[in-house]
């Protein structure tokens, strides 16, 4: 479902902004580093989960980095 932009969210850029919580309006926004870095979908991911445990998610964040990280492994020791 897509909500309504307000004016002055029109005019913002997209870091500007958060759909949905402010866990990720940092100096240095999670997306920006996965891609100025590369990073693939697993690393992506566990970049995000890492940034944000302490704002949103807690210690089932960690978790949820952690899940991709072994994923990682496994298809890097294959």
């Amino acid at each position: 479902m897509k909500t309504k932009q307000t004016a002055e969210e029109k005019w913002l850029g997209v870091n500007e902004t958060q759909v949905g919580g402010d866990h990720y309006l940092t100096e240095i926004q999670p997306w920006d580093f996965i891609l100025a870095n590369n990073l693939s979908f697993l690393e992506g991911n566990i970049v995000k989960y890492i940034c944000r445990y302490k704002t949103k998610g807690g210690v089932q964040d960690l978790y949820k980095a952690d899940h991709y990280l072994k994923k990682l492994i496994e298809t890097e020791e294959k």
